[in-house]
């Protein structure tokens, strides 16, 4: 079936795409300066086969020596990757197919990489933006805010996280509020990232049942759903089919943390930020692009993003060589957070260091045939856009189910 408001190309090979657009726009892309949680971590450590075992260990250990459990809540590391390097590699990628390129960085809860872009990139294609954690009922989504006007960045910036980060505002009124106001500067594009992904670890049905009563509180206020760089096909099918029976329109987001462009690109004939917004928003109709990178199997790229996160990098100054230079914890010493550098030498115990060695070797693209031959039938990408089956339900029907009873 053809989509209704989004144009969609699913790319076997790279090309020239200056006959289908003027420009790519690159979003959701994160630098050093994001502070990616580390709370995951107890989840899926139980899950690792080898690793649980070790994990258990110095979890014990631990509990039994400071007589409480590990605190992972305040924990977090940052990308390896400069907010010029990224900034440039997706510039790059844009060029190569014969196009001219926007790119909007997007850290978690930060515009700091975007302010430092603009001091050497003085032009119209450098929005401020940032991914923003939302708050809702008993978890959280992610909201790509893109474009800030750059005279209101800051102050607006604080408003944001001062929802994300003071229990005491969080509450739907608040948080209409803050939509509300963003809605009201045309510039601004705002899109619910990855909304089918299950990050609070809350387990899918819940998460789904949260996703809906968010439409249906704060549906009014999104302007697309995203098609994430770094979710399975399937996922991202679901995505676009909820998407296309709420006629909301859906943009791209690569939502890379590691050394690799973005594997979706939207298209536009805009000139600026502003104007592809509005195509968005107002005119609602988008273009996007699968590249070809993103057929490869998800849990080889995926690897391959961790190994170069967990890459030693001598060219980079004291501090942010190693990947333990880039992960910070605090262990209750007083000292607060620090990387873990302050306490490791060599990278941590015998079975970390390890650990981290096989996931390199499984990152390696010679792994990749392997991960091929594992992939699930579902999440084998379509050799063609003519070739991908989409099942939309009727908008009643969504409708219906989004008008249940609140989860809070």
């Amino acid at each position: 079936m053809n989509l209704k408001t989004t144009r969609l190309h699913i790319l076997r090979k790279r090309k020239d795409l200056s006959k289908n657009a003027k420009k790519g726009v690159s979003l959701h892309c994160h630098t050093e300066h994001s502070k990616e949680m580390l709370d995951f971590i107890p989840h899926y450590a139980e899950k690792l086969p080898i690793i649980a075992q070790f994990w258990r260990k110095e979890r014990d250990n631990y509990l039994e020596r400071e007589g409480k459990a590990i605190d992972f809540s305040t924990a977090y590391w940052s990308p390896p990757l400069t907010a010029h390097d990224v900034y440039r590699i997706e510039k790059e990628q844009i060029h190569d197919c014969g196009l001219e390129s926007i790119v909007s960085l997007t850290d978690h809860d930060a515009i700091d990489a975007n302010l430092l872009v603009n001091e050497s990139h003085e032009d119209e294609n450098a929005p401020i933006s940032l991914e923003w954690t939302v708050p809702f009922a008993y978890g959280f989504f992610h909201v790509g805010v893109h474009n800030l006007p750059k005279d209101r960045a800051i102050d607006i910036t604080k408003d944001l996280l001062d929802f994300t980060f003071n229990k005491e505002v969080q509450t739907d009124e608040r948080l209409a509020e803050l939509f509300a106001m963003l809605n009201e500067l045309p510039g601004v594009l705002v899109i619910l990232n990855h909304p089918l992904w299950d990050i609070e670890l809350v387990g899918q049905e819940r998460h789904e049942l949260l996703l809906k009563d968010f439409i249906r509180v704060h549906g009014r206020w999104i302007h697309a759903f995203e098609i994430n760089g770094f979710r399975t096909w399937s996922e991202n099918k679901a995505v676009i089919e909820l998407a296309e029976s709420l006629g909301i329109p859906l943009a791209t987001g690569g939502d890379r943390h590691g050394c690799q462009p973005n594997t979706v690109v939207n298209l536009t004939n805009a000139q600026t930020f502003e104007e592809f917004a509005e195509e968005i928003r107002v005119e609602k109709r988008s273009e996007v692009v699968l590249m070809p990178e993103y057929e490869h199997p998800l849990h080889s790229r995926q690897l391959r993003s961790f190994s170069e996160i967990l890459k030693h990098y001598e060219e980079y100054p004291d501090g942010r060589k190693r990947w333990f230079d880039r992960v910070f914890f605090d262990i209750d010493d007083g000292h607060g957070l620090r990387p873990l550098s302050a306490h490791w030498k060599r990278g941590g115990p015998t079975w970390l260091r390890a650990a981290i060695w096989t996931l390199r070797v499984l990152g390696s693209p010679t792994m990749m045939p392997v991960f091929r031959v594992a992939r699930k039938k579902k999440d084998r990408v379509p050799k063609s856009v003519e070739m991908a089956r989409f099942d939309v339900p009727a908008e009643r029907e969504i409708t219906a189910e989004f008008s249940s009873e609140s989860t809070a």
